[in-house]
């Protein structure tokens, strides 16, 4: 008979100054906990048992490691999109529409 693998949640906090950090980790009732939390508070949950595992390696209030600092940005970033936030200084606006005609070098002696 095949052992269950026990359902994983962890929670990362991030100020927009320093590496996010570990917050909250748990499995299978604990981790229902901290899911249920998440919903309540209208917080993006991604799943990723992989990553999971390798963050509920990490002691609470630790930073994550840098090796995932790319993944974990993505994530954030796709959370806040979902969210409708956007970085302090950062502006998403439309490209402006610009003149893109050519301009081409006036040629010597060409009277222009």
């Amino acid at each position: 008979m095949s052992k269950k693998t026990p359902r994983q949640a962890i929670a990362l906090n991030y100020d927009g100054q320093q590496a996010p950090t570990l917050t909250a980790k748990g499995d299978d009732e604990l981790a229902e906990a901290i899911l249920a939390i998440a919903r309540e508070h209208d917080v993006p949950i991604y799943e990723n048992a992989e990553l999971v595992k390798l963050l509920a390696r990490l002691e609470l209030g630790d930073s994550i490691p840098e090796a995932l600092y790319l993944t974990i940005a993505e994530i954030i970033a796709f959370a806040w999109q979902l969210k409708g936030k956007v970085p302090v200084g950062f502006y998403d606006e439309p490209p402006q529409e610009r003149d893109v005609t050519p301009v081409l070098p006036l040629l010597p002696g060409s009277g222009r």
